[in-house]
């Protein structure tokens, strides 16, 4: 790896105390510590470990467990090196007794088999102390030493960062390929400036604040997923996260907080190899100056930022759609929700209705109690079901390709509104759902007008149950397709639903029904199943209410079976000539459908002519009554009336002078 730090540490220098003592750190190779000592160690050392004797010089052995050696240095070794002492490569399992040396400011034990940091507490002038490459599980035995500054203790066996409560002069801390799995028991160490933690087990980078010096984190090579706190360290200036498993920018977010980060590795993550990476770090940081060992130019940077807001748009616009989409899936949620419980209800009235003068019945040997409260107040039960239910819309309308999609009775009314030639014309398919197919029947002639290229039908949740229903969709002005889905339309549960639809729409020439072909063998089967339901329905039906059900265009047809060609050949006859004119049979226009309402609307305009009837016949009888007993009473009076009558005349004409004045008189007074 090219990337070297140059670290200076201002402190005394072995040779020259008014020389500061300089050393490279490498990041990523395992020489990080002799290159750290290249300049000093190896170079006065070399060839001098001699020189040194030790009381026992086994160390490998297993005497050397239990007694520890004890270094001694010549005269003119100590002269030559007073401050330094480095005891690399020589299989040492234990430190050993260093007697005499109180005055050492480093320490080197590089590359040896050392388990546990002991027997040098009494070095307290120690400033560098170098551990790298031995087998230690546990930091201890460093609690004297507050004079440290630089602390090695990479590639051992720890497993967590423990007893450095008294270093708080530490500059250097190096634990790079240990078995750490969690940042603690740092935040103390104020005058720290480079902390290695590469090649550990760390996931979460966090418990770093208070680390108000730090320079330099190494996290190359761990399981880092999420960082926290790098934006409280004020002087973190590079930040190398190469190779974990960082995969979107949410989980580095804070470092965007960080206003003196220059300088970050993030190669080697997931997040690396999505297109947006460089464009998305280098708008959110301005201030670095590198990014994975390259330099950032002024072109990269403006660059970034119209990606950037380009990335930004998109994602407000996918987030606005993932919003639509929701609301749309609660809004359809709602709206069954809403349909079931209207079933229920209907199911339920109709139930005790049926049910309202009949004793509870036995239903599995236990008896079907209904309580009292629940017929009184039967919407408050129902309404309770949707308590905390969002407020969402009771109806949805959409376009989407070439479909109209209509949930909820109230999407019928959005058809009288204004659309557009180009959306009308668009609309292939429409689709009802959740819709009574009553309430369906009295908008297909508004299809028609509306949309005036469509020739698909799908119903689903809309209570087709009777074949007669199909009826209605004669109204439409042309179909060439017609979905049925089994969902909430138990007309499907017949067996000759299709043939019933192929009869009575015969004119429309369906291609398909439930994605299904239709052939010719099926209009066939259709016409043998249901041919002579027409003419039995017109010949069935009554001349006037024949002559109101087909309107004036079809009454010049119908006069002409009236003539004696209406028989069931002629009636053949002219249904074949009203399919090869495209228009429907004469005959099968009879059979059409009423809804309910309209049915509930004839019963009652039937009811109210019942009852005029019914008062005018009263009053006929009334009448008749009357005149009978009248002429009852003439006929008893009339011999004594005749009487009297014959008597008068017989009076008056005695005299017959007398009698001829007074009619003159009568005949005069009359002219005046």
């Amino acid at each position: 790896v090219n990337n070297c730090l140059q670290l200076v540490i201002q402190t005394s220098s072995i040779t020259d105390k008014n020389k500061p003592f300089e050393f490279r750190i490498n990041k990523e190779q395992s020489s990080f510590h002799n290159r750290l000592l290249q300049h000093d160690l190896e170079k006065n050392y070399s060839g001098r470990q001699g020189n040194v004797r030790y009381d026992n010089t086994n160390f490998g052995s297993s005497s050397s467990i239990t007694s520890f050696p004890v270094l001694q240095r010549t005269t003119e070794e100590k002269i030559l090196n007073s401050d330094r002492l480095t005891l690399e490569r020589q299989k040492l399992t234990v430190c050993p007794i260093i007697d005499g040396e109180d005055h050492l400011r480093l320490l080197n034990f590089q590359h040896n088999f050392i388990t546990r940091i002991q027997n040098i507490s009494n070095l307290q002038h120690l400033v560098f102390l170098d551990l790298y490459d031995n087998q230690i599980e546990e930091i201890s035995g460093l609690s004297t030493l507050r004079s440290l500054r630089v602390l090695l203790l990479g590639k051992n066996r720890l497993k967590k960062i423990s007893n450095l409560e008294n270093l708080k002069n530490l500059d250097v801390l190096d634990l790079h390929g240990n078995q750490i799995t969690k940042i603690e028991n740092i935040n103390h160490l104020g005058e720290l400036r480079v902390l290695n933690l590469a090649r550990n087990l760390l996931t979460i980078v966090e418990n770093i604040n208070g680390l108000d010096s730090l320079t330099e984190l190494n996290l190359r090579h761990n399981q880092v997923c999420s960082i926290k706190d790098v934006d409280t360290l004020p002087c973190l200036q590079r930040l190398f996260l190469s190779f974990n498993n960082i995969s979107s920018f949410e989980d580095i977010l804070c470092l965007a907080d960080s206003s003196s980060l220059s300088d970050i590795t993030l190669d080697g993550n997931p997040i690396a190899q999505e297109t947006w990476y460089k464009h998305t770090v280098l708008h959110h940081m301005m201030q670095l100056r590198q990014l994975d060992m390259k330099r950032i130019t002024e072109e990269e940077r403006r660059m970034a930022s119209v990606a950037v807001r380009r990335e930004e748009e998109r994602k407000r616009e996918s987030h606005k759609q993932t919003l639509l989409k929701e609301k749309k899936r609660l809004t359809i949620c709602n709206i069954a929700h809403q349909w079931e419980i209207q079933q229920n209800r209907v199911a339920l009235v109709a139930s005790l209705n049926t049910d309202k003068d009949n004793e509870p019945c036995q239903i599995n040997g236990s008896a079907a109690y209904v309580f009292p409260e629940e017929s009184r107040s039967l919407d408050t039960i129902l309404s309770s079901a949707v308590q905390g239910l969002s407020v969402l819309e009771s109806h949805l309308v959409e376009v989407e390709g070439d479909t109209l999609y209509l949930y909820g009775s109230g999407a019928l009314e959005c058809l009288d509104r204004n659309w557009s030639v180009q959306t009308a014309a668009a609309v292939v398919t429409v689709s009802f759902m959740f819709i009574e197919f009553d309430e369906i029947v009295q908008v297909l002639t508004k299809l028609k007008t509306k949309f005036p290229n469509f020739v698909h039908l799908k119903f689903k949740e809309t209570n087709l149950a009777a074949l007669q229903q199909f009826n209605a969709l004669a109204q439409v002005n042309r179909i060439e397709q017609l979905t049925v889905d089994p969902q909430g339309n138990p007309v499907i549960s017949f067996t000759l639903w299709k043939y019933y639809v192929l009869f009575r729409l015969n004119h429309f020439n369906l291609q398909k029904i439930n994605g299904i072909e239709v052939t010719q063998n099926d209009i066939v089967m259709a016409e043998r199943l249901f041919g002579l339901l027409d003419y039995i329905a017109s010949s069935e039906l009554p001349h006037y209410r024949m002559l109101s059900l087909l309107g004036e265009s079809r009454r010049k047809q119908f006069h002409y079976l009236l003539e004696g060609k209406g028989k069931k050949s002629g009636i053949g006859n002219e249904e074949s000539n009203d399919n090869r004119a495209g228009g429907e049979s004469t005959a099968r226009a009879t059979l059409n459908y009423s809804t309910k309402d309209f049915h509930m609307e004839k019963l009652e305009d039937i009811k109210e002519r019942r009852t005029l009837c019914q008062t005018y016949v009263e009053n006929l009888v009334k009448e008749a009554a009357d005149i009978n007993m009248k002429n009852e009473s003439l006929q008893k009076l009339w011999p004594q009336m005749f009487i009297e009558l014959v008597r008068d005349a017989v009076v008056e004409i005695r005299n017959k002078n007398s009698y001829m004045k007074l009619c003159l008189q009568r005949i005069a007074d009359q002219k005046q």
